[in-house]
């Protein structure tokens, strides 16, 4: 008798070790995502939680925890779109007001970047936020959001198009999760074949 309950602690540990092993590995799998037709593989930072699309256009969507009670999440969108760059850069200066009335294209940020073979721009651009919680083709009315940012990076791969890794929410929260977008963002790999 002795001997099983010697052994018993041992394999309620060893449970509970696989089970550990078991939610990391859901949870990684959670946060690995892939574009154009999973030709390319990213993965979001560890405290972002994968969510249903708000949207049918989003392919994968993401809440970004809050940098403070009472502010809403940060959200980020993965989806293929059409039009150039430059033409997708304008429409989003178009989605924000500056509060000195001057125009959104001038105080924005970009970078391009060549990762995994793929030209990569990257805009950073703040302000008040026109959002339409159901997407920019759905109609309604948007939502003036003041202090709001957005991190964005539009990867143009060599086969499949262009997509759009969109992160925006209050400034702040913005702020606190900027560097994780970018490595996130840097670490585009081209998936195994």
């Amino acid at each position: 008798m002795r001997s099983i309950a010697t052994f018993a602690p041992v394999v309620v540990v060893a449970l509970l070790a696989a089970g550990q092993a078991r939610a990391q590995a859901v949870a990684e799998a959670s946060r690995a995502f892939t574009i154009a037709n999973g030709s390319f593989s990213l993965e979001a930072p560890a405290d972002w939680k994968r969510v249903q699309p708000k949207s049918g256009i989003v392919e994968t969507e993401f809440a970004i925890p809050s940098d403070g009670e009472g502010l809403p999440p940060g959200r980020m969108t993965v989806m293929g779109a059409g039009g150039s760059v430059q033409q997708n850069l304008d429409r989003w200066y178009g989605q924000f007001s500056q509060p000195d009335g001057g125009a959104t294209k001038d105080k924005a940020t970009t970078k391009t970047l060549k990762l995994a073979g793929c030209t990569v721009t990257i805009v950073d651009v703040s302000g008040t936020y026109k959002d339409m919680p159901a997407g920019p083709f759905a109609g309604g009315q948007a939502m003036e959001r003041p202090d709001y940012r957005m991190l964005a990076a539009i990867v143009e791969t060599p086969a499949g198009g262009s997509y759009f890794l969109k992160f925006y929410g209050p400034g702040t929260t913005v702020a606190k999760h900027a560097d994780a977008f970018r490595r996130m963002v840097e670490g585009l790999v081209a998936s195994a074949a």
